[in-house]
Formats: C-alpha cells, structure tokens, sequence
C-alpha cells in the first residue's frame, strides 16, 4: 500500500480546510455582529430557513452533556483531530474521495474547536432550518462540512471494507481449488502407480516359474 504524502494531495487538504476554516468563522463574525439578539429568529426563506443566533457549549446541533460539555467536547474534538491524521496519512495514493472528506471533517473541526476555546460561551450557531415549531438544531457551516464529511468518509470506509472482504473470499476459494487439485494429482498418481506395481510382481512370479526345474 503506497501511503506517500505527495505535495498536491497536502496543498488540496490544506485548501479544503482552510477554506472551510476561513467561511465558518466570517459567518460567525457576522451572525454575531448583524443578529445580536439570542433566541431571536430572522426570517431569510420564509419560516423554511431563519438565522438564529445560538451559543452552544455542547457538540454539533445542540448535543449537550452537562455542565462540563465545553472541555468534554474540546478533548473529543482535539482526539478526532489526531484519529483524522492518522487516517490521511494512511490513505492511499490516489485516493481522493477519502482525502476531500477527511479534509472536510477536518476543518469543521477545527472550527467549532476555536469557538470553544475563544468563547466561554459556547459555538456559535446561527442557521435555522424548519417548519412551524418543527426545526432542526441550530447548526453552523462548521457543522455542515463536519456531517457531509463524515457521511462520505463512511461511505468510503464502507467500500473498502466490502472490497477488502471480498478479496479474502477469492483468496480463500483459490486456496480449496488449489488445494483440490493437488489432491486430485496425488490421487492420480497414485492411481497410475499400481497397475505398475501389479505388473512388476507378474513378471516376478513368471520369471520363478520359469527358474523352477522339472524333475523326472
């Protein structure tokens, strides 16, 4: 497996994340600066999509898991962080759907992972997105790229999962097929061996006649 780390995959990775870097956080400035209000909602499609200013201490689209959620999630994220490289760095040459997804979840990360650092707090989330009282979590462009990123790189996984399976099938069935056939080889071999075998001891027993004197 070749796992080398040419420079155009690198430059690509670092473009994909800074750009999803650089397009969360302005976003966020903004929706700091021009919604101002908590909890008050701004029409932008209808009641479809609104923009409502969020801080949220916990994970993506609201997740929460007490008091302590800020730096719970802060480890996770930054152990996410080392879990990514690993697996970019691991990535074949020429793999460039996992490379774009691993970049992807990776600059969301990063994202929301400045927030909880600079904000006591929390992220900020500001995209709103429903019917009625119907809605999903508040969520961010950090978020996005993290959910479209992580579904794809499962995607990917998947596959070599499958492919990887299905070649230690073949392996294993051209293993009993060969295995098949040396045995029938020995089989024959065998086989051919005793007519020989049979026919030495007849010429054996025939020469003994032969050698046996008559006596008057």
């Amino acid at each position: 497996m070749e796992t080398s780390n040419p420079p155009g995959r690198a430059g690509l990775v670092a473009a994909i994340i800074g750009s999803v870097f650089v397009a969360d956080q302005v976003t966020k400035l903004i929706a700091v600066d021009r919604l101002v209000a908590v909890y008050l909602p701004h029409s932008v499609v209808g009641d479809v999509l609104r923009f409502t200013l969020v801080y949220n201490p916990g994970a993506a689209f609201g997740l929460h898991l007490g008091p302590y959620s800020r730096w719970i999630f802060t480890a996770l994220t930054i152990g996410a962080l080392v879990l990514l490289y690993k697996l970019y760095r691991e990535t074949e040459r020429g793999d460039l759907v996992r490379v774009i997804a691993i970049a992807l979840v990776s600059g969301g990360a990063f994202g929301n992972l400045l927030d909880r650092l600079r904000l006591p707090r929390g992220v900020v989330d500001f995209i709103d997105v429903g019917i009625g009282t119907s809605r999903w979590p508040t969520f961010n462009v950090a978020d996005m790229a993290v959910s479209c990123g992580a579904i794809l790189l499962a995607v990917v996984l998947w596959r070599e999962d499958t492919r990887r399976e299905a070649g230690d099938q073949n392996r294993e069935t051209d293993q009993t097929t060969e295995g098949k056939d040396e045995a029938a080889g020995e089989g024959t071999g065998s086989a051919g061996a005793q007519p020989l075998i049979a026919s030495g001891r007849e010429g054996t027993s025939g020469a003994a006649a032969t050698d046996t004197p008559l006596h008057s």
